[in-house]
């Protein structure tokens, strides 16, 4: 299974593409696919016709999945986008450390 550097609830700013510089928090993550949706990130829309379950009909805006390599973390202390690194505590559990300023991400 492939890893990510990115997890559920992550703040995170996209890096490149047509959201550039947009900030938003992870709802799902696509470890074999590498892809992440994020909150208000690659929005699409769909035009749905009247059904039992949806009367009215009308168009529909939801979030794509998008490439994490196109993302960054935010990390809590600094407040800016960061390479992730991993470091292991002394009660034996690895963690993820922003490169910065050395702030543990994992909550």
């Amino acid at each position: 299974m492939a890893k990510v550097h990115v997890k559920k609830g992550d703040n995170v700013v996209v890096i490149s593409g047509k959201d550039k510089g947009k900030k938003g928090k992870i709802i799902k993550v696509f470890p074999r696919e590498k892809k992440a949706v994020v909150e208000g990130i690659n929005m699409a829309t769909k035009h749905a016709k009247p059904s039992a379950a949806m009367p009215q009909g009308g168009i529909m805006h939801f979030e794509l999945p998008i490439y994490t390599s196109k993302l960054m973390p935010i990390c809590g202390k600094c407040q800016s986008a960061t390479r992730v690194g991993h470091k292991i505590l002394s009660d034996g559990t690895k963690v993820r450390v922003c490169k910065k300023c050395g702030e543990v991400l994992d909550k």
